[in-house]
């Protein structure tokens, strides 16, 4: 199953870096910004992290709660959130079973290497479990601020 506009998210189960399994059913009911980053500790993903922290209590006043996703492992994740206060949860998609089937799994090139890892991409799904925005590509400034506004507005 793949990730498409107006059809069931594709769903997943991952382990948090809390230690708790998590599946996207969990969060029926609620709106779930899931959200595709590369890689934790990096200026980036950790800047991405930190807008989400800070206004965290914003999308949870409309409803919504932020799931972080890459390929590290839960120990690294426990490290990130540990260092950044981030309220929550982040998952450990190892074996990037679920950027694939959000087609966010893709070939990079970076100082002229190529490689496979994860395009910064960010997902809304709505209370009964409908994929109804992405953002692929995602550039960090201003973005969280863009997928809270839309959440606002399609409520």
């Amino acid at each position: 199953m793949t990730a498409e506009i107006g059809k069931q998210a594709p769903d997943f189960t991952l382990q948090a870096h809390t230690g708790e399994t998590v599946t996207l059913f969990d969060f029926k009911g609620k709106n779930v910004v899931l959200y595709f980053y590369p890689k934790d500790m990096t200026p980036g993903c950790t800047t991405e992290a930190c807008d989400f922290r800070d206004q965290y209590e914003q999308f949870s006043d409309v409803n919504a709660v932020i799931l972080g996703v890459s390929p590290d492992p839960v120990e690294k994740h426990q490290r990130f959130v540990e260092k950044y206060g981030l309220p929550f949860l982040l998952l450990a998609d190892t074996e990037h079973q679920v950027a694939e089937n959000y087609g966010v799994w893709k070939l990079k090139k970076n100082f002229g290497k190529e490689y496979m890892g994860i395009e910064r991409s960010t997902f809304v799904i709505d209370k009964e479990g409908k994929l109804v925005k992405e953002w692929r590509k995602v550039k960090v400034k201003g973005h969280v601020e863009e997928a809270l506004a839309f959440i606002r507005e399609n409520q």
